[in-house]
C-alpha cells in the first residue's frame, strides 16, 4: 500500500501533525470535502515518507514563489519530479499537486516545513541531503539562482545540521563542469589517503540505497539514491587513481 493512500486516508495527517500534518489535512479536506474517509493502518515508515514527500513540495512551492512568480520552467521541473523521477500515478500527481498549490499560497514559512521535516528526519540525515539537491535542481531550472532562492538554500544547512560549506559545495555541482571529488566526499587533499578511505566508506555505507529506504526514504526516491551512491563510489575511484599517479 502506497503512503499517499494512507495520506488520503486522513491518517497520516494527524499522526505527524505541525504544518506538515496541516498541509496534508488541506488538501484532503479540499479534495474529499464531506465524503467519507477510509482508514488505513499506518506504519512509522509510511508516516517518514509522507512528511518527506509532503514537505518536499512544500519547500519546493516556497523556493519557486520566493522570487514572486513561479516560473514555467520550474512548472516543467515539478512536473519532471512527479511523471520521470518520482513515477507518480494519476492519482498522486494530483495530491503533489494539491500539496503544491496549497503552500505555494499559505502563511505557514519556508523554514517552518523545513524545521519540522529536520525533527522528524534527525536520524536519518542522507535523506536530508538529498532533499536538499532537489531544492537545487528546482532553483537552477531556468539557469539562474535568484537572491530570494539563494537566500533559502543558503539557511537550509544550518536548518538541517549541515556545515555551512555544503551550500558552496552543492552550487559548484550545477555552475561548474568539473565536479572535485574531494568535496563530493566532504574530504580534503591534505589528508592522509587511509583517513579519506574511511570517510568513503562510511559515507558509501550511509548513502547505501537499502539502508536510506529502511530509515524511511520513500522508495520512489530509489533511483536519485542509487546515483548519490554512484558518485561517491566514482569520486572515491578519481582520489584513489591521483594518489597511485601522484
Amino acid at each position: 500500500m502506497s503512503f499517499w493512500n494512507s495520506a488520503i486516508g486522513g491518517m497520516i495527517g494527524f499522526s505527524i501533525g505541525g504544518p506538515i500534518g496541516g498541509l496534508i489535512g488541506a488538501v484532503i479536506g479540499s479534495k474529499m470535502g464531506g465524503s467519507k474517509r477510509v482508514k488505513y493502518n499506518v506504519s512509522s515508515n509510511q508516516e517518514v515518507q509522507a512528511a518527506f514527500f509532503t514537505a518536499l513540495f512544500a519547500c519546493l512551492a516556497k523556493l519557486a514563489k520566493s522570487d514572486g512568480t513561479v516560473s514555467k520552467e520550474e512548472i516543467i521541473k515539478v512536473d519532471e519530479f512527479m511523471k520521470e523521477r518520482f513515477k507518480f500515478s494519476k492519482d498522486q500527481r494530483q495530491f503533489a499537486i494539491g500539496i503544491f498549490n496549497t503552500a505555494k499560497d499559505d502563511s505557514v514559512s519556508y523554514e517552518e516545513y523545513a524545521n519540522q521535516l529536520n525533527s522528524i528526519l534527525t536520524n536519518n540525515p542522507n535523506s536530508l541531503m538529498m532533499f536538499y539537491e532537489l531544492l537545487f535542481e528546482l532553483a537552477y531550472s531556468d539557469n539562474m539562482l535568484h537572491p530570494n532562492e539563494e537566500r533559502l538554500l543558503k539557511i537550509t544547512p544550518a536548518i538541517f545540521g549541515f556545515h555551512d560549506s555544503l551550500f558552496d559545495e552543492i552550487k559548484s555541482k550545477f555552475t561548474s563542469n568539473l565536479v572535485d571529488p574531494y568535496k563530493v566526499l566532504g574530504v580534503n587533499k591534505e589528508m592522509q589517503f587511509e583517513e579519506i578511505k574511511k570517510v568513503y566508506r562510511k559515507k558509501r555505507n550511509q548513502f547505501h540505497p537499502d539502508k536510506l529506504i529502511s530509515k524511511g526514504l520513500p522508495e520512489e526516491l530509489l533511483e536519485k539514491a542509487e546515483q548519490k551512491f554512484i558518485e561517491i563510489q566514482e569520486a572515491f575511484e578519481e582520489i584513489e587513481k591521483r594518489t597511485r599517479n601522484s
